[in-house]
């Protein structure tokens, strides 16, 4: 498989970028994450255990380790946007994505994954639309890079993983 191919179904929908957002993109970011629930429950909900079982690029996780992947991931993004609101600077705990996408509990059905991230999701949103601008300034300390990052960065990075994953499992359906 060529390169460009590959990059393709690795990144469906490029790499992240980051940038200065105004409100109104934050604004279609935060309902990025509140539609996410109903978008990845629908493309997937309905699976047979063998369409879960594909990869969506050589090499790369099944669509059932992508979401459970997602269950993880918005876990541990909704709790570093909770501790950066509480605390000063907090460092976050860091995490290994594929080893855990190799643990017990991705082999289980998704739909484990998805009522969590239903609830999940239904928290976050409500958190982020309470928030005023100044909230997405504060910030927390990523251990492996040591670099301050603020909630306006997180906000932005995850809605592009919402959007990143669900190109994932729709370029492989």
């Amino acid at each position: 498989m060529e390169a460009e191919t590959l990059e393709k179904l690795k990144y469906p929908i490029g790499k992240f970028i980051w940038k200065h957002y105004n409100e109104n993109e934050r604004k279609d970011f935060i309902e990025t994450i509140a539609s996410f629930s109903n978008n990845i429950k629908s493309l997937v909900e309905n699976l047979n255990d063998e369409q879960l079982e594909k990869t969506y690029r050589p090499g790369g996780w099944t669509l059932r380790q992508v979401v459970h992947h997602c269950a993880d991931s918005h876990m541990n993004a909704f709790i570093r946007f909770k501790l950066a609101l509480t605390e000063n600077k907090p460092t976050i705990k860091a995490y290994e994505e594929q080893l855990w996408a190799e643990q017990a509990d991705y082999k289980l059905p998704v739909q484990v994954s998805l009522s969590l991230i239903e609830g999940l999701h239904a928290r976050w949103v409500r958190l982020l639309k309470s928030m005023k601008t100044a909230d997405f300034e504060a910030k927390y300390i990523h251990p492996q890079s040591g670099k301050e990052l603020d909630l306006n960065y997180m906000l932005a990075l995850y809605n592009w993983h919402c959007r990143h994953h669900l190109g994932h499992i729709e370029s492989t359906l």
